[in-house]
C-alpha cells in the first residue's frame, strides 16, 4: 500500500465504514492488567492514534483525572465527543499525532504503531520519547509478525530493538500470546 493514502481521508472514512476490524470491542486484556497496576490516577495519560478508546474509559471508569487521546479521524473524535461529552476528565484531540505537543508521564501504545509505514517509524520513537516526561514511560502492545496486508504493517522484537534503543531504556519485554 502506499504509505501517502495512509491519511486522514483513509483512516476517517473506515471509521465512517465501520471497516474497523482490528478493534477488540473492550479493554485489551494486557493493557487493563498493566492499568490495574497503576496507583498515581492524576498522571498525565496519553493514547495516540487511540481508536474507540476502550483503554482510556477503563481509566476513568478507575477514578484517573488526566487522560488525553488524539486521533486524525474527524468521523472517529466526534463519536468520541459524544461517548464522553459529560466528562471533563479526558481530553479529546483531532489532530496529527507527529504535530502535537505536550508532555505525558504515560504514554500507551495501542496499535497505533501498526498501522504507521515502516518507513516513518523512527519518527514515531523521537515523537514519542519529544512528548514523554522526565521518567515517562511508553507502554504497549507490538505484534511480533507481519501481515499480508498493509496496514498493519506488524514488525518483530529485533526491530523495535534497534528502533526503540536510541531513545528508551527497554524494561521489559513480555510476550502475549491471544488465540
Amino acid at each position: 500500500m502506499c504509505e501517502n493514502i495512509l491519511d486522514q481521508e483513509y483512516w476517517d472514512a473506515k471509521y465512517k465504514n465501520n471497516a474497523t476490524g482490528w478493534d477488540l470491542g473492550k479493554v485489551s486484556p494486557p493493557i487493563k492488567t498493566y492499568i490495574d497496576t497503576l496507583e498515581d490516577k492524576n498522571q498525565s495519560i496519553l493514547f495516540p492514534g487511540c481508536g474507540n478508546s476502550y483503554e482510556a474509559e477503563y481509566l476513568l471508569k478507575q477514578g484517573f483525572t488526566n487522560v488525553s487521546v488524539i486521533d486524525i479521524a474527524p468521523t472517529l473524535v466526534k463519536n468520541l465527543q459524544l461517548k464522553f461529552k459529560n466528562n471533563p476528565t479526558i481530553k479529546i484531540i483531532l489532530g496529527d499525532f507527529f504535530e502535537h505537543q505536550g508532555k505525558y508521564d504515560l504514554i500507551f501504545e495501542q496499535t497505533f504503531f501498526c498501522a504507521l509505514p515502516p518507513a516513518i517509524r523512527e519518527n514515531y520513537v523521537s515523537k514519542m520519547h519529544q512528548l514523554l516526561s522526565n521518567n515517562g514511560k511508553l507502554v504497549g502492545l507490538l505484534f511480533n509478525r507481519i501481515f499480508e496486508t498493509d496496514p498493519p504493517f506488524g514488525g518483530n522484537k529485533e526491530e523495535y530493538e534497534q528502533l526503540f534503543t536510541s531513545d528508551f531504556t527497554i524494561l521489559k519485554w513480555i510476550c502475549v500470546l491471544i488465540q
